[in-house]
């Protein structure tokens, strides 16, 4: 399997995240999810489903559809 996209996605939370000025702990209370799960995300080392990209994009205050937007900005 190609994981390019697994890494954009994963850079692309990073960025977002750190944008927001939040720790990946923060970003996994907040959005339900455990930090070292955030961390796995963000090194492309997890394949997310969407309900946890859904849970993700609530957390960062964003629509599921504007990561992607920003995804492809990369």
């Amino acid at each position: 399997m190609d994981d390019d996209i697994l890494k954009r996605f994963g850079l692309t939370i990073k960025r977002l995240r750190e944008k927001k000025g939040i720790s990946q702990e923060k970003l996994g209370e907040i959005s339900d999810l455990h930090r070292t799960y955030i961390g796995m995300i963000e090194r492309a080392e997890r394949n997310v489903t969407l309900k946890n990209i859904e849970k993700l994009a609530k957390a960062l205050e964003m629509e599921i559809s504007e990561i992607f937007v920003e995804m492809e900005k990369q």
